[in-house]
């Protein structure tokens, strides 16, 4: 079946990889072309179009038939920003112009949405019609997508993320000591949640938990060694512990000297990748440990890299080709400007200013709600100190006893985690 509007569609991706990437273009590519149209694979996202070149490839059946099972992005990716200026912008239109395209997909997260309505939006200033349409992805699972459906590569991440983690729960109990695993997620803790819960890590802490307050560096490590000297207490010199990275974007201004050297990528993000966060809450937790007498073995991890390319599980794959055809089709009907979503089953496009935060012109962040029954079934699982162990005197001298400081000191020093004594940060 052939359409009557049959331009040359480009795709492209951008961001950090996600699994399920080459499950979009496979069936893109595949539904354009039994569409009567001719497919462009763009390299390296906005890269080279920012620099008016055209470093692209046709695609065809063959090229990509198989391409679905696979991990990481046969089009390579970037973090490539054009919406810094508008000569960029520019060069990006001419670009898929001098290439013949009038159709793009762009297959990415939140910045990726972005850049994609922006170059449409400037193609609209010069006159052109490029329509334009954007496949949501990101293990972070942090777009506003609505309640309950997770941007692809999401599920892959946390399966594998899972499985790693059960793998270090088992090492710590084996040569007992505790893992202090930082999980990959930009702002939003849910992919340290889903691995955290999945896992039965003994605890999992991410930033939402200070509802948007600036977060202090020794409150989350105060929360990690209070977690230790509980599982001692309770005869259990092991555990993971799981901490969002999101938590660096909130820290405190003050707690910003223990990043020294973090570089900004081309959006204006910390580069969290850059930052050995891990090994600073490591080191900070063996001092406050050292503090009140408890000798521990921590070993540090970060989690991230490891799951971006991953082979994507089956729950992907179906995903991905279904948002891949939906999003073709919804520019073959004459669409532009959306996102494609699946919604009971359906494809839904969701336009653009949708997505969009009014306060920043950026798309909006999906955060954790801690309010939620997900979440709160999730903490109740987590062995560490909580408000309902305030009253709690017996349990607290337990707690105590572990370390080398009297019950009162213990309350006087950790007791402001569970509203016993005043916030010292």
């Amino acid at each position: 079946m052939s359409s009557p509007f049959a331009p040359t569609l480009g795709i492209l991706v951008g961001g950090g990889p996600a699994p399920g990437i080459n499950g979009v273009i496979h069936s893109a590519t595949i539904t354009a072309i039994n569409n009567g149209m001719q497919v462009m694979g763009i390299y390296d996202g906005f890269k080279s179009l920012m620099a008016g070149k055209i470093t692209m490839t046709p695609l065809t059946i063959n090229d990509v038939s198989r391409i679905h099972t696979q991990g990481g992005s046969i089009l390579r990716t970037s973090r490539a920003n054009p919406t810094k200026s508008e000569d960029d912008l520019r060069r990006c239109v001419n670009s898929l112009l001098e290439a013949g395209i009038t159709a793009l997909v762009g297959i990415g997260g939140d910045d990726t949405a972005y850049s994609v309505r922006r170059v449409t939006e400037q193609a609209q200033k010069m006159g052109l019609d490029i329509r334009s349409v954007h496949v949501p992805k990101t293990i972070d699972n942090d777009l506003p997508l609505p309640e309950g459906i997770p941007t692809f590569g999401f599920e892959t991440a946390r399966e594998l993320g899972t499985r790693l983690v059960m793998n270090m729960m088992e090492d710590a109990r084996t040569n007992p000591g505790w893992f202090i695993v930082v999980s990959m997620g930009r702002q939003a803790g849910h992919l340290a949640l889903g691995i955290g819960k999945s896992a039965g890590a003994t605890l999992t802490v991410i930033a939402e938990e200070w509802r948007g307050q600036p977060i202090r560096l020794q409150h989350v490590v105060d929360v990690i060694v209070t977690a230790i000297i509980r599982r001692l207490a309770e005869g259990r010199g092991y555990g993971v512990a799981i901490v969002a990275e999101g938590i660096v974007e909130q820290l405190h201004r003050d707690d910003l000297k223990d990043l020294d050297g973090a570089e900004i990528d081309e959006h204006g993000h910390i580069r969290l990748a850059e930052i050995n966060f891990s090994d600073i809450l490591k080191k900070k937790v063996a001092e406050t440990l050292n503090s009140v007498g408890v000798k521990m073995r921590l070993v540090d991890k970060e989690l991230g890299y490891e799951l971006r390319c991953a082979d994507p599980v089956a729950y992907d794959i179906d995903y991905t080709i279904s948002l891949g055809q939906g999003a073709v089709e919804y520019l073959l009907s004459g669409g532009s400007g959306a996102t494609i979503t699946i919604q009971n089953n359906q494809i839904v496009p969701v336009p653009y200013d949708e997505f969009v935060d009014p306060d920043t012109g950026r798309t909006r962040v999906r955060m954790v709600n801690v309010d939620s029954f997900t979440y709160q079934s999730a903490h109740k699982f987590m062995i560490r100190l909580k408000p309902e162990h305030a009253p709690n005197h017996i349990f607290l001298a337990r707690l105590a006893a572990q370390t080398r400081l009297s019950t009162e000191a213990f309350i006087e020093r950790f007791g402001y985690l569970i509203g016993l004594v005043p916030r010292p940060y």
